[in-house]
């Protein structure tokens, strides 16, 4: 076999190998796209379901727990007790007896000064996030912040109104918008700004708040660069 033979032999056997190892570690970063978020949501759904196992089990007396007549711990008993307790409270708040225990029991809270702020705050939060009747963000938007010529994503909550506005100065209409930070979305920032320096966008609510999880990773279709640079193309015939 002569040397030029030896050497074109020889890149083949490298060429397949490069090429065993790009596929390789192109398969293996699509199953780990496929894979990690599978994984991770039922980690985080196994360990929530235990953590509410391990919060009312202990309140339950033994002789209502499975485990004295299977033999072994039910993962997610705990959820379905808490389920069947959450439902069974909210049928009797909805009644006259139970709203009038409920408001002696928020009369006790109130006379407790740390506790009540505790209370009316967390009370606050929950029936914002859990109430169907509160109105949502209704646009997602562009906002220049925190410097002009710089512009983030942001959510319209609705037309400033009351003691702001009139302290805000000028007549012009304002509108308050949330500022959310990345990739955490439920910490962020309230900013009161005029409506004319808002550009509202055509992606919905949900497409914003994953454009801001993934940093970016995920955008919404529209136009590119390239389609751009040849929309400039057509306008100036000249280049």
């Amino acid at each position: 076999m002569t040397p030029n033979r030896k050497h074109e032999r020889k890149q083949r056997r490298e060429v397949r190998r490069a090429s065993f190892l790009s596929n390789l570690r192109a398969n293996f970063l699509t199953g780990m796209i496929v894979v990690a978020p599978v994984f991770f949501t039922a980690y985080l759904m196994w360990w929530f379901v235990g953590l509410i196992d391990s919060f009312v089990l202990p309140l339950v007396p033994a002789r209502y727990q499975p485990q004295p007549y299977l033999g072994i711990d039910v993962k997610g008993y705990g959820v379905i007790v808490f389920l069947i307790f959450t439902v069974f409270v909210g049928s009797l708040a909805k009644g006259f007896l139970g709203r009038a225990v409920l408001q002696w029991a928020e009369r006790i809270v109130d006379r407790m000064p740390i506790v009540r702020s505790v209370y009316n705050a967390l009370k606050q939060i929950i029936e914002t996030v859990l109430s169907q009747s509160s109105s949502s963000f209704e646009q997602a938007c562009l906002v220049e912040y925190p410097r002009k010529g710089i512009w983030a994503v942001a959510f319209v909550s609705t037309d400033t109104k009351g003691e702001v506005l009139d302290k805000l100065p000028g007549d012009e209409p304002f509108v308050s918008v949330f500022l959310p930070t990345t990739p955490n979305p439920t910490s962020g920032f309230l900013l009161f700004v005029p409506k004319r320096d808002v550009i509202i966008l055509d992606m919905d609510v949900e497409m914003a708040a994953k454009l801001v999880i993934s940093a970016g990773l995920i955008n919404p279709p529209g136009r590119s660069a390239p389609a751009l640079a040849d929309e400039a193309d057509k306008v100036d015939p000249d280049k």
